[in-house]
């Protein structure tokens, strides 16, 4: 692992700057719905692999490979992991 990189159930930090983090969540399994959660930061993402739902503020939007999607800071959202996923994130600010 290089330095500034940090493992947490599939999470692998990037990069990490004053303004902007870099992460990406590998190999996440299919999961049962995961409680509704906000963040006091902005993310985007990119889809690398597999399949899931974003249900971001009551809307589910369809996720595959070669999607991208953005949730705002303070936007209730969750994720279904329907297919074996990985994804690259950017968050502004950094996600702790």
């Amino acid at each position: 692992m290089q330095a500034g990189q940090r493992i947490r159930v599939g999470l692998i930090g990037l990069a990490r700057g004053e303004r902007l983090g870099m992460r990406m969540w590998r190999a996440e399994e299919p999961n049962a719905d995961k409680p509704m959660t906000k963040s006091a930061y902005e993310t985007v993402g990119y889809v690398v692999s597999g399949r899931a739902e974003l249900v971001l503020e009551g809307e589910t939007l369809a996720l595959a490979p070669g999607d991208s999607y953005c949730v705002p800071a303070g936007a209730a959202h969750t994720y279904r992991i329907l297919e074996t996923f990985t994804a690259v994130e950017a968050t502004a600010p950094p996600a702790d």
